[in-house]
């Protein structure tokens, strides 16, 4: 069973983007969530704790999320929220992922212009558009598609909670069938 959560938080890393092993866009980012509390002796607002989340974006999403996003947007997450446990190099750890169903910009500490993807005639939408004409690092037009693909030696995704899941069986047809339906 998974649970569906929303996060608010701050984009801790710059999204990257890769394919599944069936040519999916998949992009990855790491989202911090700082509580915060007043302290009434000091007057001030001070950091509590903060939680760490693996996020992982699917097909026209994942790559909306990397035209869009940058290390230290404030932003809100909503998805599919797992819970593993890992051991690298004698290393044991516990992560929390999540499979991301919407993102957006946290609009209390900004502004964002949104613009709609256009759609071809057949109702797909159109890949490799430019946003507002702006440019983004490396000078890509900001919306354009990042073809190119990070993997790790097994030939996936560079991300161990992607491949996991990816690694699931049929997962993508799981994953295809439960978002052909929005």
């Amino acid at each position: 069973m998974q649970d569906t959560i929303t996060i608010v938080g701050n984009v801790a890393t710059d999204p990257t983007q890769g394919r599944t092993a069936n040519g999916t866009p998949v992009t990855n980012f790491r989202l911090a969530s700082t509580h915060r509390r007043f302290d009434d002796a000091t007057q001030t607002w001070v950091d509590v704790s903060t939680n760490w989340y693996s996020v992982a974006a699917f097909r026209q999403l994942a790559e909306n999320a990397k035209a869009s996003l940058r290390s230290g947007d404030s932003v809100i997450v909503t998805g599919r929220m797992k819970i593993r446990s890992w051991e690298n190099n004698g290393k044991q750890g516990t992560s929390v992922d999540i499979d991301a169903d919407a993102i957006g910009h946290d609009l209390r500490w900004g502004t964002a212009a949104y613009r709609r993807n256009p759609r071809s005639a057949s109702g797909d939408q159109v890949r490799d558009q430019t946003v507002s004409g702006r440019e983004g690092p490396e000078g890509r037009a900001m919306g354009a598609v990042d073809d190119g693909t990070r993997t790790g030696p097994d030939g996936e995704v560079d991300t161990a909670w992607a491949a996991t899941d990816r690694g699931a069986p049929d997962f993508d047809d799981q994953f295809a069938a439960a978002t052909a339906s929005r």
